[in-house]
């Protein structure tokens, strides 16, 4: 009989510890069928943060590496620098990535490192209890805004991949979700092709993906997937911001 769909070789046998209608798993998903597809397995290594999935070394059946809180891209930095020839992705999340781990990503894109970076947005802190993130949206309720995040006082939600789209050293960035099919279709293509851009050499590759927090946003998954799409996507728009390629 002919096997329609199964597990991908790139991921563990270990069950996923991320709450129910977390789409962690869908991501982690499409990267391990990424890696598979692209025959890679055995040369990459992944760089696991800090926050949610920082056990992801337990989920992707390749060489992982722990970082510190928000040093991903330095450590992949170092790997790729002593290993040029092995394929080195971050996976990180908004808390990780775009707080505690700004400098990191700002200077590594810059330097125009060749690497790739899964960049996970739910607009929340997940692991640490749900506080307001710096990609939190204006009047979002969280266990430190309770009342709604206050532009006068801490700022609109910071759009990281607007702001690493205007460096030099980015090569290839594109924004996604996972809240439908139709979407999940786009998000493993932009993964696949962020991939392929450090196969080829031709430097930084960052795929920001929206993502749910069911259990800090106080929803149901179903109700979070409707959220996400009416919520976040008119302020995150996904699409490519930039393709150095295309000539965007």
């Amino acid at each position: 009989m002919k096997e329609v769909a199964g597990k991908p070789a790139a991921l563990t046998d270990k069950p996923f510890h991320y709450c129910p209608g977390c789409t962690h798993g869908i991501i982690h998903r499409l990267t391990a069928e990424v890696i598979d597809e692209l025959g890679i397995r055995e040369e990459t290594i992944g760089i696991a943060p800090v926050g949610c999935s920082v056990l992801a070394y337990e989920y992707f059946d390749c060489d992982m590496h722990e970082a510190s809180h928000g040093r991903a891209p330095a450590v992949a930095t170092g790997v790729k620098r002593v290993h040029p020839d092995k394929v080195v992705f971050t996976y990180q999340g908004d808390g990780d990535l775009a707080s505690i781990g700004t400098a990191e990503i700002v200077h590594a894109a810059n330097r125009g490192e060749n690497i790739t970076t899964i960049f996970v947005n739910n607009a929340i802190y997940g692991m640490t209890g749900g506080q307001m993130a710096p990609t939190t949206l204006i009047d979002q309720k969280t266990k430190t805004s309770p009342a709604g995040r206050s532009r006068e006082l801490t700022g609109s939600p910071l759009k990281i991949s607007e702001m690493l789209s205007v460096l030099d050293g980015v090569t290839y960035l594109e924004r996604v979700s996972v809240h439908d099919t139709k979407h999940i279709i786009k998000a493993k293509k932009a993964i696949k092709k962020a991939f392929e851009i450090q196969l080829a050499g031709k430097g930084f590759a960052m795929v920001e993906v929206l993502s749910t927090c069911p259990t800090n946003w106080g929803m149901t998954p179903i109700e979070a997937m409707k959220w996400l799409e009416e919520n976040m996507i008119p302020i995150y728009k996904p699409g490519v911001l930039k393709d150095i390629e295309d000539g965007e």
